[in-house]
């Protein structure tokens, strides 16, 4: 009686009251002293240690910001205290973060977000008439016309009809419904969104995600931490980092074994690896999930990002509509974009969108459902993520200045890219490929066997070692490639090409310098 009363009293939000007993109202004298021995002795043990906590959190990993950033973090400090390097900065090129390597932001996104954030600027001259239209229609579809308001779960529905527009205009009229429209914190709250709702069953029937090595670690990261199994297709590293279908074959028939493969991520532009896919190699892989019944996932985040010549971004959902109706209204498919890279690079806004088409009607509700646990996303995300897909039009006051500074972006991304591919090259036991993409470079590193016995002894994986050193010895910070996944007995390292291009030549000579010194010491 007592217990089911107590149930009742949590349920009702009360706190539970045992029996009236004299003498509890004060702790006696006895119970301080007790209390006092027990304080004594060591604290208790924690309820939350490495032991109890969940093992799915700490299976994850984020090589992006793992164990070499950390001790980039070190050694800043240590030159703030005026320590001796072989080096006076560290370069941080291991996170595709542009502002935070001296790219300029684009002025009209910023005269938008800046008049959504404080409207009174709206009455100031000092800001064109076509970011103060986009910036009145925004705050209209804001409760209260203000940033601060809570917004829809999918997204404020002027910012979803022009993410509509802006689709339908990229794939030539292909038609977009922004109902299908799901603003986002970024692409990765959309993926892992996707992700969470896709992964179900046990044992063999646990479901499989099948990720290209190399592959971005944001998913690898979740499919730990929703303990699903991870299903790896290698890219060609050979042809470019292509995408081969007997590979997805092969990875697909070994993968049923263990588990059920139902979800394909495909990385459009390539991260880290900075392919482009050619359209006869997405229609391949279409035809591929509609045979196998895999939802697809298309992370095509670089869309804007592609520079080498004969290569063009094709989105999935344009290539699926053109292979006529048996595909495109059968084939689930969730796309991905965000403001954090292209030309914007807007990272710190948080702003994306996913479009998912062919949903189950029901599963729309839960997905709806699930968004709406985290309310919304950040509203000046979703303004910013407006501007890339409503940007100013020809005629407009602030066209002119939009482009130059949108072209003057990618055309420096695109010298960047051949500089880092073509001095990459030069190093003997250096192989980059074409940086078709993207905006990091991943070359292959040789490392010879007794550097490897070494970073065994110091129970490292050999490109980890490898990096740790460039970072203690040159001041370099970028990524293993042991993080994004290789190839058995391959090394990489991912290398952001955002610096500047005077300092992005330092930092290769730096690089070059430091891998002929490295083979001589371990040769």
């Amino acid at each position: 009686d007592m217990a089911l009363r107590c149930a009742a009293s949590l349920a009702a939000g009360r706190q539970p009251r045992g029996p009236r007993r004299e003498g509890t109202v004060r702790w006696s004298s006895a119970a301080k002293a007790s209390a006092v021995k027990i304080n004594e002795k060591a604290s208790r043990e924690k309820i939350l240690t490495l032991e109890s906590m969940n093992p799915q959190v700490k299976a994850v990993e984020y090589a992006v910001r793992g164990p070499i950033l950390l001790k980039a973090g070190e050694i800043e400090k240590e030159l703030r205290k005026g320590i001796k390097k072989p080096f006076t900065e560290v370069i941080k090129a291991n996170i595709g973060d542009a502002h935070a390597m001296g790219q300029r932001p684009i002025t009209f996104l910023r005269q938008v977000v800046a008049l959504c954030t404080y409207p009174n600027l709206l009455d100031s001259p000092s800001f064109p008439e076509d970011a103060k239209k986009r910036a009145r229609r925004i705050l209209q579809g804001c409760g209260g016309n203000s940033l601060g308001s809570y917004t829809a779960s999918q997204g404020i529905n002027c910012i979803r009809e022009d993410v509509a527009s802006y689709i339908e205009r990229r794939d030539g009229g292909v038609p977009a419904d922004p109902d299908n429209i799901y603003l986002t914190t970024g692409a990765s709250d959309g993926i892992s969104a996707i992700l969470k709702i896709l992964i179900s069953g046990g044992g063999k029937s646990r479901t499989g995600v099948m990720i290209p090595i190399p592959q971005y670690p944001l998913y690898s990261a979740a499919i730990s931490e929703l303990g699903a199994i991870q299903v790896n297709y290698y890219l060609d590293e050979e042809n470019c980092w292509a995408l081969n279908v007997n590979e997805l074959r092969r990875a697909l028939n070994e993968a049923k074994a263990c588990c059920n493969p139902k979800v394909l991520c495909i990385i459009n532009p390539g991260n880290p690896t900075g392919q482009v896919q050619s359209r006869k190699c997405i229609e391949d892989v279409i035809h591929f999930a509609w045979e196998e019944k895999l939802f697809l996932l298309a992370d095509e985040v670089y869309q804007d990002n592609v520079y080498s010549e004969g290569c063009q971004f094709h989105s999935f959902k344009k290539i699926l509509y053109e292979m006529g109706p048996e595909y495109y209204n059968n084939v689930e498919l969730a796309s991905f974009h965000s403001t954090s890279k292209g030309y914007m690079g807007e990272c710190g806004y948080r702003g994306g969108y996913m479009e998912v088409i062919n949903l189950h009607p029901e599963i729309k509700g839960q997905l709806v459902k699930l968004l709406s646990v985290r309310l919304c996303p950040p509203v000046s995300g979703q303004a910013a993520m407006d501007i890339v897909v409503n940007p100013p039009v020809p005629g407009e006051e602030s066209y002119a200045q939009f482009i130059k500074e949108k072209e003057s972006v990618l055309n420096n991304l695109a010298k960047k890219a051949k500089l880092a591919e073509d001095m990459f090259n030069k190093i003997p036991g250096v192989h980059c490929n074409p940086l078709q993409g993207a905006m990091y470079a991943f070359p292959r590193i040789f490392i010879p066997s007794k550097a490897i016995e070494e970073a065994k002894a110091h129970k490292m994986a050999p490109d980890m070692f490898y990096c740790m050193k460039l970072l203690e010895e040159a001041g370099i910070c970028v990524v293993p490639g042991s993080g994004f996944g290789q190839r058995e007995g391959t090394y990489h390292f991912r290398m952001t090409i955002l610096p500047p291009v005077e300092k992005l030549k330092i930092l290769l000579e730096k690089v070059k310098d430091f891998h002929i010194k490295f083979l001589e010491k371990y040769a």
